[in-house]
């Protein structure tokens, strides 16, 4: 824990996947063929705080449904990637979109499609319920399932890390 601890400090911005890791991995399937997925609002507040606070966030999916995409925009998140065929692509765009290394992110992923980044990432994190092989990589594995707070967790600990939680721009 401590040298997670201490990665923490560099870490400049975070990287998301959403299936399993926003959402707890289920998705309801409507008459008209669109999906809908449930995720936690507290996951969104500290998503939208860390972008306050000058972080850049990516979310990088193979999900190919559009909520996703009206979510995290009204969350204030602008570098979207929505049925990502190659994870490490879209990374290294939002690397060199922010002139950010790998070791400056914190990236979550739940599942082997998140393992090619998760290897390279400064910090790699996980949610309680991830697959062993993500588990097995991972800097740090969050007390939260996926859906459930496991976001705010790493965030909330990033930011108090840094100085950068709970002061008057939380209100």
């Amino acid at each position: 824990m401590a040298e997670f601890k201490r990665k923490l400090n560099h870490v400049k911005g975070f990287v998301f996947d959403v299936d399993g890791v926003f959402t707890d991995g289920k998705i309801m399937i409507l008459p008209d063929g669109k999906q809908m997925r449930n995720m936690n609002v507290k996951d969104g507040y500290a998503v939208h705080f860390a972008i306050k606070k000058g972080y850049p966030i990516g979310i990088i999916t193979g999900g190919k449904c559009e909520s996703i995409r009206t979510r995290f925009e009204e969350l204030g998140v602008t570098d979207i990637y929505i049925a990502s065929k190659d994870k490490r692509d879209d990374f290294k765009h939002f690397l060199a979109k922010h002139s950010l290394s790998e070791n400056d992110i914190l990236y979550m992923g739940d599942d082997l499609p998140d393992l090619p980044v998760m290897s390279t990432a400064g910090v790699a994190a996980c949610p309680h319920d991830a697959s062993p092989e993500i588990i097995n990589i991972s800097h740090y594995i969050s007390h939260k399932r996926s859906g459930e707070g496991c976001v705010r967790d790493v965030i909330e600990q990033t930011l108090k890390l840094q100085g950068k939680w709970a002061d008057l721009d939380a209100f």
